[in-house]
């Protein structure tokens, strides 16, 4: 990249992510919170996206038709914007119309740091605890629920912790930028896996999660990153 450019805002959360995904150790508060400073001045048009117009073509349409950004308020479907991926992170983000609904799902293994662009989502979350006595199911999860509404802080779930199950429904148009590391892998044992919650009468609070199939009313369309490009290195991923 010509250094003489004005570095993006996309290539810095890249950068950020390579040089701290890229080590043997987790990482650690400091690193985190360095990306989650990164994530926090993010913007809709810093990924490609008018959170504003309306009518600038399909959002699976190509650049030249879009006049090269996607319009949040036409996308009729989740839809989703892959950015990067490699074998420690990916980059992407997911668009909402009002109302869609991203069912109870996973994320196994993994730390996910999530950037709310604009809009408003109720997100509702629950990480597996210990079983209680030898009473109760032996799937049972604390519960969280919340509504967002940008500008707001990124979020961060962990493996055992943060809501690392979760649904989001779109109160408003909405995008989400999110990265995870490592990436889903169904040949690494990382598959998404998707869940029904089931409430436990006697303990207020907690569910049974019951894994399920994909749901069949679930559509996740893609559509192209339109943003500023990335400059990756041929070496690292």
């Amino acid at each position: 990249m010509d250094g003489t450019m004005e570095k993006s805002k996309i290539q810095t959360l890249y950068e950020g992510c390579r040089e701290v995904f890229s080590q043997q150790d987790l990482p650690n508060f400091q690193q985190i919170q360095g990306l989650k400073n990164i994530l926090g001045v993010f913007e809709a048009k810093d990924v490609g996206i008018d959170e504003f117009r309306i009518s600038c073509g399909s959002p699976s349409a190509s650049p030249n038709e879009n006049k090269g950004m996607i319009c949040g308020q036409d996308v009729s479907e989740i839809t989703y914007i892959h950015i990067h991926e490699c074998r420690h992170f990916s980059i992407g983000v997911f668009c909402f119309p009002a109302g869609g609904t991203l069912p109870f799902h996973d994320h196994p293994g993994m730390t996910v740091l999530s950037k709310l662009l604009y809009g408003s989502v109720y997100v509702k979350a629950y990480d597996w605890v210990l079983k209680v006595d030898s009473s109760s199911p032996s799937k049972t999860c604390c519960v969280r629920d919340e509504i967002l509404k940008a500008p707001c802080e990124t979020s961060v779930l962990y493996p055992t912790s943060g809501g690392n199950i979760h649904s989001f429904t779109a109160l408003t148009p909405c995008a989400i930028l999110d990265v995870l590391t490592p990436p889903y892998s169904d040949e690494l044992g990382r598959p998404s896996t998707y869940f029904s919650e089931l409430p436990i009468s006697s303990l207020p609070g907690y569910v049974v999660l019951e894994e399920r199939d994909l749901p069949e009313d679930l559509v996740v369309s893609g559509a192209p990153y339109l943003g500023p490009q990335i400059f990756a290195g041929r070496d690292f991923c």
